[in-house]
């Protein structure tokens, strides 16, 4: 588990490799991972869009921008939490992701929630991320 807290707003990544997705003789590795964002700010947030820094194994970088995950932008009170799953085909057998997700407050500022940096790793190989 991967975690990371910015102004009281909490980010979890669970990677996992998804075997049944993924054709090594192919170069072609999947990867699903379950984020949780647990709201323990005393404010009101909702998520309005995302930010990826993708890394495959040979440094090739591919960045997401999006509204939203998973076709929602989610609200969420103090105290709580939502919770989606996604995943990242890469052609090398490990790389990482790391960035961000654009908030709003109740007053309609935004600002930026770490992601922590995860890394997608075959069972068997590790890359490591700085």
């Amino acid at each position: 588990m991967y975690r990371a807290v910015t102004r009281n707003i909490e980010v979890q990544v669970r990677p996992f490799y998804l075997e049944d997705r993924s054709d090594p003789a192919e170069n072609r590795y999947v990867w699903g991972y379950q984020v949780t964002i647990d709201n323990q700010s005393d404010d009101f947030v909702q998520l309005m869009s995302r930010y990826w820094h993708i890394t495959d194994g040979s440094g090739r970088v591919e960045e997401v921008r999006g509204a939203g995950v998973v076709g929602d932008q989610p609200e969420l009170n103090p105290g709580d939490s939502y919770q989606y799953t996604s995943g990242c085909p890469l052609s090398t057998p490990s790389g990482f992701m790391v960035d961000h997700y654009t908030m709003r407050n109740k007053k309609g500022e935004t600002f930026d929630v770490a992601i922590p940096a995860f890394s997608l790793d075959l069972p068997g190989t590790r890359l490591t991320v700085n």
